[in-house]
């Protein structure tokens, strides 16, 4: 058994849901290395979120983000708003969607589905770059 970790860096992104699956395979090209195995991506922050979903249709995000709004509104009376209002809905919002997914890896490959992709969920109006911890486990070719 071999084991790997790196942290890396999402690029600054707006509110939303972004499919950031080949911005996260780019900096860790170890994946590639490993004939079986599991991949365990962590986002370092309590006002986004990681999730695995729909790949292809960019309608899929911006109903997801629609969503999550109406789930956790910002007009909602919240006690905490030292940080803005658009805060503690993330919060609630990263608390509802996670902040880790486990992948297994398949000859070299995320095993994703057709149609699945990593999102980094972005809470705040106006996020800022994001740490992710990438943990591989598994044997090697």
């Amino acid at each position: 058994m071999s084991w790997f970790q790196r942290q890396i860096r999402l690029q600054r992104r707006g509110k939303g849901c972004h499919l950031v699956h080949d911005e996260i395979v780019k900096q860790v090209p170890e994946i590639r290395d490993y004939k079986v195995g599991m991949a365990n991506i962590f986002l370092q922050h309590t006002s986004a979120s990681l999730m695995l979903n729909e790949n292809c249709d960019p309608d899929v995000r911006r109903d997801m983000n629609m969503a999550l709004d109406k789930i956790c509104p910002e007009d909602f009376p919240y006690i905490h708003t030292d940080e803005g209002p658009d805060d503690m809905p993330g919060h609630l919002k990263s608390g509802i969607i996670g902040v880790s997914l486990n992948i297994p890896i398949s000859n070299g490959r995320l095993a994703t589905g057709t149609w699945q992709g990593i999102y980094l969920c972005e809470h705040r109006n106006h996020g800022g770059d994001r740490k992710v911890v990438v943990t591989l486990q598994g044997e090697k070719k």
